[in-house]
């Protein structure tokens, strides 16, 4: 299919991929759902498409001009679906196979991120084959505490903060449920904080906080008393350190359209990303459209935006760094 310029006021036919069969099935179904109605409001003609009831590689995409990805987890960011896509040769949001690949592994991404000088927490790659003492060998290199994480893996899922050796354990088994690989990574003592980029160009950055130690899925999800700053008791010379570091992950990576990059701050006030979400949550609590709001762009805005983009068309609404929130 001709990847051609569109008139950015042309009604598009969109297919709109989410829930499928991974842990996240139930949040990529309600990103999706939430994508599907602002589009359709827009006055775009949207289908959805449920990867878990229908075979990707049988489906007829002359019928659509673009797909919009709302599928979050395994199949949807590590790059299966957009190899598909590709093949298919139908274009679609966010970034490509080989990108989302790298991001959705978290050892991955890492190695990238330090080939380019992208600011990471030291980690070691361990195994559900390797021995608890050769893993409790690796922790007391790296140093208490630290994060055991699933190596793919969404949404916080299976992911610990260890303080000490005695809770290691329970926190290896909480990571190998969800991946037989898994990272220990230095855990950084400060504050949380994530920047969606659309095109390279930063979003509004945001600083979260959480009673919760950190932002993991309840956080995420169902608590309502976290927290979402836009104004912060920082040097403008730090916020720019950190956008700065949040853009050059997402360029590492060979990331393009919208993604959403996770990072923390120490007490040094300076930055070290986390990983890089290639397909970020569209829901009621997800970060992207809470940064989009705070500069006047609503879901179905960036969701246009982000068609138009990748059509090779002008862009809906341009993002700038000197756009001033909407008051």
């Amino acid at each position: 299919m001709a990847n051609k310029p569109l008139s950015r006021n042309s009604p598009l036919r969109i297919a709109v991929l989410a829930g499928g069969t991974s842990r996240e099935r139930n949040i990529s179904l309600e990103s999706g759902n939430a994508v599907a109605k602002s589009l359709s409001e827009r006055g775009h003609i949207v289908s959805r498409i449920d990867p878990a009831h229908i075979e990707l590689t049988e489906l007829d995409w002359s019928s659509f001009e673009v797909a919009f990805l709302a599928l979050h987890g395994t199949f949807g960011e590590d790059g299966h679906v957009q190899q598909v896509l590709e093949e298919a040769g139908i274009p679609f949001t966010g970034s490509d196979s080989v990108a989302s690949r790298l991001a959705f592994s978290k050892s991955a991404a890492k190695e990238r991120f330090v080939q380019n000088g992208v600011p990471t927490p030291a980690y070691v790659l361990i195994h559900e084959s390797d021995t608890a003492a050769r893993i409790q060998q690796q922790a007391n290199a790296l140093g208490f505490p630290l994060a055991v994480k699933p190596d793919g893996q969404g949404s916080s899922l299976g992911i610990t903060i260890v303080r000490n050796p005695e809770e290691l354990p329970q926190a290896l088994s909480r990571c190998f449920h969800f991946d037989p690989f898994g990272l220990l990574e230095v855990a950084i003592d400060g504050t949380e904080w994530t920047l969606g980029v659309l095109d390279g160009e930063p979003l509004p950055l945001i600083q979260i906080e959480t009673g919760r130690g950190f932002f993991d899925y309840t956080a995420k999800y169902e608590d309502d008393d976290t927290q979402y700053l836009f104004d912060f008791a920082f040097p403008t010379s730090v916020i720019k350190s950190i956008e700065n570091a949040g853009r050059r992950a997402y360029e590492a990576l060979g990331c393009r359209g919208l993604a959403r990059v996770d990072l923390r701050v120490d007490r040094f006030h300076e930055p070290w990303v986390l990983e890089v979400n290639t397909i970020p949550g569209m829901t009621s609590h997800s970060l992207v459209p809470k940064a989009a709001a705070r500069i006047g762009l609503s879901l179905g805005a960036i969701c246009e935006r982000s068609i138009h983009n990748c059509l090779n068309c002008e862009p809906v609404s341009p993002v700038h760094h000197s756009l001033q929130p909407a008051t």
